[in-house]
């Protein structure tokens, strides 16, 4: 049987959606540089580093820029995602994700945050749900980012949890490739299609039922465990 003792959430597309917050800081960024990317190039840089996000559209756009300039560059977009995150209220959590949530403090399930933005922590503060976090691993406090599962291999150790009794929660297929190699299960949220290889796939969390998903999730791994 399974022993799920804590469960750990990425933050954007899975308890808020600020996809659309850092589309618009990034193409600003990228506009001021004399280049431009599409919602779709967007897409490419869930779960990607603050770095890495820019090289990416630095690259898309045929342009190189100095070493030494890109933090400026990346504080500056950081800038104005602040701004507008600063602004975010509880209407923008995800449908169902509250009552989730706490669904899992009910079951004295632990509860932890595994998220590329160092915005993270900040984030939860605003739309309301810090009471439910247990620990809160953000970009800042990891060295290599996703897929590599150092994020989600500090968030157990900090819940003080094995990583074979943690459920990961990710919308990015990078974020459950790293949970997967990280020893956990893997439940993708969004589409089949980019995040198929995970244990199981749900829409959202809006009907979604924690036993439920255990025996699901149980069911999966029995072949596995046998």
């Amino acid at each position: 049987m399974l022993n799920i003792k804590a469960c750990i959430f990425d933050l954007d597309g899975v308890i808020v959606d600020t996809a659309g917050y850092h589309f618009k800081a990034w193409r600003r960024l990228a506009n001021e540089l004399g280049t431009d990317f599409t919602k779709e190039d967007n897409e490419k840089l869930k779960g990607v580093s603050r770095r890495g996000s820019l090289d990416l559209i630095l690259k898309w756009g045929n342009l190189t820029i100095p070493e030494e300039e890109k933090t400026a560059l990346t504080d500056r977009k950081n800038g104005w995602y602040v701004e507008q995150i600063n602004k975010m209220t509880a209407e923008e959590i995800l449908p169902g994700v509250e009552r989730f949530l706490a669904s899992l403090k009910e079951r004295g399930i632990k509860i932890g945050l595994g998220s590329a933005s160092r915005n993270a922590p900040n984030i939860i503060k605003r739309v309301g749900l810090e009471e439910y976090f247990d620990s809160m691993i953000d970009g800042g406090m990891v060295s290599k980012g996703k897929p590599d599962p150092e994020t989600f291999l500090k968030g157990a150790a900090a819940l003080g949890v094995l990583p074979a009794n943690t459920i990961v929660f990710e919308d990015a297929a990078k974020g459950v490739t790293a949970a997967i190699d990280g020893g956990m299960l893997a439940v993708g949220v969004g589409k089949e299609e980019v995040l198929g290889h995970a244990h199981f796939v749900v829409p959202g969390f809006e009907n979604l039922e924690y036993d439920v998903l255990l025996e699901i999730l149980q069911e999966r791994m029995l072949p596995i465990q046998n």
